[in-house]
């Protein structure tokens, strides 16, 4: 059975900084819980407590919560009212579609002298005649029973017929309790039979996997998807069986439904597990040893080839939430593979780079996985100059002999012609000066002719 752990109360803590000795408000609903327990003891300091829609047999374990104000115990299988006379300071109390058909055990909360509402909708008890009556006689300090206020009139009606609704309240409560004794006895027998009606489901399962049955396992492999089909229709059918079939609404058989739905739950994990361990792994590199370009998680992606710096950049869109955690980037001299949540990317690269000089970067804004691969071939940049001057040389005489006569006037000396002409020009002019220091005075002096009202300050 399932119970209360440190692990979900801490969980459930988040508000308090997942801080439990000093919690005072925590909601544990459908939280499958069929035991209660250690929240006496870690919350010592709880006003409030939800626990609605669990499988919660029993009130326990809660006695020593005395600052408990407010206990919601709605849609559980709770039989009667008991162990909350330790909660001194209780106002409120929800026990909504119960199976409390013990309506004397209400005689319980006497005790709760602060406690003012009372919800038992839903539960058995409620149907008794002169259940109202006997509640708002009993427990004096109740100010609204089932979201109705009582009224000081009605308690003193209910007082008056005291003796009398008792005693046709014990009388109820027996036959409600043989009911019971009845319907549980019902629910164990219904329980061994389906028992044995899995173990015989069991039995001839194994039957037909035994080694007695190789001969028909050639014919058993050829009709794989008949024989699912037909585990699909027989659990199909067992369905309509367990929804279909009539029963009372118990305990026992919300139990029993709840169990099933786990049952089911749980076959449908192992099927997804066995399928994924089934799944055959990615080829990203055949038999012959040629690597193959693979790109399982869809994405998007660009490979450019920078030149001026010789280099291959990767950019690759990566989800801009995913975790950095779930890449793994591995670069090899001819491909790159990036690993995104376990499913492969593998690109092969048009030119051999170097993995050892290779780096892996994410994009703060897009969140892309930008890799940068060095090429193994360097390219000096000394020779691509040259390359090029003699490339824009080849440009000029061409442009020579196409505009012949503006040329003439423009050749210059071969054997000193250089590029850029704009490199040339600067040369020049340093070469006509005889350093720094003489070239400042002639700029002075410029600035003189321009700017009649100039003083030559030395100290400036």
């Amino acid at each position: 059975f399932l119970s209360v752990t440190e692990d979900l109360v801490r969980r459930r803590a988040e508000h308090n900084n997942c801080e439990i000795f000093s919690l005072e408000e925590i909601s544990l609903h459908q939280q499958e819980i069929e035991k209660l327990e250690h929240l006496d003891k870690w919350c010592r300091d709880l006003k409030i407590l939800y626990l609605q829609n669990n499988l919660i047999p029993k009130i326990e374990n809660v006695g020593k919560l005395k600052k408990l104000e407010y206990l919601n115990v709605a849609l559980n299988n709770i039989e009667r009212i008991e162990n909350l006379e330790g909660c001194e300071e209780l106002k409120k109390l929800d026990l909504t579609a119960n199976f409390i058909g013990e309506l004397s055990s209400i005689e319980s909360l006497k005790c709760n002298i602060h406690l003012k509402e009372l919800f038992l909708m839903g539960n058995p008890c409620t149907e008794f005649e002169g259940y109202r009556q006997f509640v708002v006689a009993t427990l004096h300090q109740l100010k609204y029973l089932d979201s109705k206020e009582i009224e000081r009139s009605e308690r003193i009606k209910a007082l008056q017929n005291y003796p009398e609704v008792k005693w046709k309240i014990r009388e109820q409560e027996q036959a409600y309790l043989l009911k019971r004794a009845r319907e549980k006895e019902e629910a164990q027998r219904r329980m061994q039979e389906r028992k044995e009606e899995k173990q015989k489901q069991m039995d001839s399962k194994l039957a037909f996997d035994s080694p007695d049955s190789s001969q028909e396992k050639p014919k058993q492999a050829e009709g794989d998807g008949e024989q699912e089909g037909c585990r699909t229709v027989e659990n199909d059918d067992e369905d309509r069986r367990f929804w279909e079939e009539p029963t009372p609404y118990t305990p026992e058989s919300r139990l029993e439904t709840h169990r099933y739905l786990e049952e089911k739950r749980r076959a449908k994990d192992n099927i997804r597990e066995s399928k994924k361990r089934e799944k055959t792994p990615w080829t990203l590199v055949t038999a012959e040893g040629k690597v193959l370009n693979v790109n399982v998680p869809k994405l998007h992606f660009s490979l450019k080839d920078d030149e001026e710096n010789n280099q291959i950049i990767l950019d690759l869109a990566v989800y801009r939430h995913l975790d950095t955690s779930l890449l793994d980037v591995d670069v090899q001299p001819t491909y790159v593979r990036v690993l995104v949540k376990g499913k492969p990317f593998q690109l092969v690269l048009p030119e051999e780079v170097k993995p050892d000089s290779s780096c892996a970067k994410r994009s703060q804004t897009t969140g892309h996985l930008v890799v940068t691969m060095p090429k193994t071939k360097e390219i000096i940049l000394a020779k691509q100059n040259v390359s090029a001057s003699i490339k824009h040389s080849d440009c000029n005489i061409q442009q020579k002999t196409t505009r012949s006569g503006q040329v003439e006037k423009l050749e210059v000396d071969p054997s000193k012609y250089s590029f850029p002409d704009v490199t040339k020009i600067v040369q020049e002019k340093e070469q006509t000066g005889q350093g720094p220091i003489k070239l400042q005075p002639e700029k002075v002096t410029e600035v003189k002719k321009s700017c009649v009202e100039f003083e030559n300050n030395e100290d400036v």
